[in-house]
């Protein structure tokens, strides 16, 4: 008889994305002749960067040749391309980081669910409280939780990011062996300073842990003072897998391509307590079950390390940028709290009461649509986030609307 993965069946009935889909979804069926903005899921609105079509465009016209035609890539990623993003991303900010310790993929949110495949299913989990949901559901997926009691799931140390700690969570009293951190945040958008992750560093050292840092809007960050990786700080090399992505970066959320960095010196142990490289064995794991991003999309990819592409990437997250210091500034009008925007592309509202209610008051007064903080966890009750992901315009009408639903 054929048999179920049954962690699969602890997970909630519905993927939070799903949720706000079909709510979307009902109202317009409802109410046809109303406009919906959506400023929930953080999908980029912009067309690519020039130097990104040009450079797939001429990837593309390499195919179509025989003496330039590429079939199967390596699994790892073209040198090319992690040879770009070792230099421009890591060594240019004093980050001892080779291009054979990248791994280009399809994307962040892939490597963040995958990488948990090569640690051992009883290891103990240390996740943010709001959080990404992949972080979470995968590792159920994978049988590394209990039950979900009230909103939360056995086997998990929650790290709460509330406004008592400027949503930053702090070290936990027990001990951890897979922590989870992204900075700057997603959902909330704070971020972290150098001191604050360098005592991340050290828990891990001490407990035998690995960091897998979320860095997937680093390019967001204007602040010089905020280290935009976590090997900016000396000794994480030893504890630390890095996750970072061009959807945020350049637009890519469609053309699909990002990266993940395994160090070398990095070790993870088995019951023997033999220690074995985790990049030998994200490699293979790599190798068996991916075959690589294809050519143009890395092309266009190492096109955002030119002069031109530098320029080009920095006028596409400043306009961006330039939509969240709008909401902030809109949002504080109206009296509420709020962090985020300044350094990341999402503004987390503290709104005081429920979150899918001020979702619904949104959604159904002002026709914008926001990403309700219940979703991201317990502790994103009370919040919701608002993504700066939109056109300009977009952004001040739904802002206009806004105003005028919560002044009622």
């Amino acid at each position: 008889m054929i048999r179920i993965n049954e962690n699969f069946t602890k997970l909630k009935a519905s993927y939070l994305f799903s949720d706000i889909a079909k709510r979307v979804a009902a109202f317009q069926q409802a109410n046809p002749d109303k406009s919906v903005i959506r400023l929930g899921i953080g999908d980029v609105t912009e067309p690519l960067p020039g130097v990104c079509i040009e450079a797939l465009h001429a990837g593309a016209d390499e195919l179509s040749r025989r003496e330039t035609f590429k079939g199967y890539g390596p699994e790892q990623g073209y040198a090319f391309l992690r040879e770009a993003v070792a230099k421009h991303d890591f060594q240019a900010r004093g980050c001892a980081i080779d291009a054979d310790e990248i791994f280009v993929s399809d994307g962040s949110k892939c490597d963040c669910g995958n990488i948990q495949e090569i640690f051992s299913g009883d290891l103990r989990l240390a996740i943010p409280d709001p959080v990404y949901p992949v972080y979470v559901d995968t590792n159920v997926m994978a049988g590394r939780t209990g039950a979900n009691v009230d909103g939360r799931y056995q086997g998990i140390t929650y790290l709460d990011s509330t406004p008592a700690n400027g949503y930053v969570p702090a070290i936990p009293s027990t001990s951890a062996d897979l922590i989870y951190l992204c900075f700057p945040n997603n959902p909330t958008g704070a971020v972290a300073t150098k001191a604050q992750l360098a005592a991340w560093v050290d828990y891990a050292k001490r407990n035998k842990a690995i960091i897998l840092f979320d860095a997937a809007y680093e390019a967001y960050i204007r602040d010089p003072q905020i280290p935009h990786s976590i090997f900016e700080i000396e000794g994480a090399r030893d504890v630390a897998i890095e996750f970072r992505s061009f959807s945020k970066t350049a637009g890519f959320t469609g053309t699909r391509c990002a990266f993940i960095v395994i160090p070398k010196t990095l070790k993870a142990y088995d019951t023997t307590g033999q220690a074995h490289s985790v990049h030998a064995l994200w490699n293979r794991r790599h190798s068996t079950k991916f075959n690589g991003v294809s050519y143009p999309v890395q092309k266009a990819a190492a096109a955002i390390y030119t002069e031109l592409g530098r320029r080009q990437v920095r006028e596409m997250t400043d306009y961006y940028l330039g939509n969240a210091k709008l909401i902030r500034e809109a949002v504080t009008s109206l009296g509420l709290s709020c962090v985020g925007g300044e350094n990341a592309p999402y503004i987390w509202v503290n709104t005081g009461g429920d979150s899918w209610a001020f979702f619904d008051r949104l959604l159904n007064d002002a026709q914008v649509v926001c990403t309700p903080g219940a979703g991201f966890g317990r502790c994103g009750e009370g919040h919701v986030r608002i993504s700066a992901f939109n056109s300009r315009d977009n952004v001040i009408a739904a802002l206009a609307r806004i105003a005028h639903a919560l002044k009622r």
